[in-house]
């Protein structure tokens, strides 16, 4: 299933740098940034669990934002894009 994520870390702080740069890196570990804090994971169930305890663990809920949309399995049609950065086919192998 694909899962949208997207995040506001608050960045006034040591403390708020290093939850951004790890909600980012758990971001990439299961998906593609599409924009700065936005995520596209194709994920199963197992991973999605996985992926959402992690980033719930890390963020501050008094100053950040975690948002998950569950775009599910037949997300090509509920997909559009506009302008000029390339799509990535997330079903596709991921090169790291």
């Amino acid at each position: 299933m694909l899962m949208l994520v997207s995040y506001d870390v608050s960045t006034i702080d040591l403390a708020g740098r290093r939850r951004l740069r790890h909600v980012a890196k758990t971001c990439l570990n299961y998906g593609i940034r599409v924009q700065n804090s936005v995520f596209e994971c194709n994920v199963d169930n197992a991973q999605w669990t996985v992926l959402r305890a992690r980033l719930l663990a890390i963020f501050d809920p008094e100053m950040d934002s975690l948002r998950f949309y569950a775009l599910g399995d037949n997300y090509q049609r509920r997909i559009e894009h506009q302008g000029a950065k390339p799509t990535v086919d997330v079903e596709d192998t991921l090169i790291l």
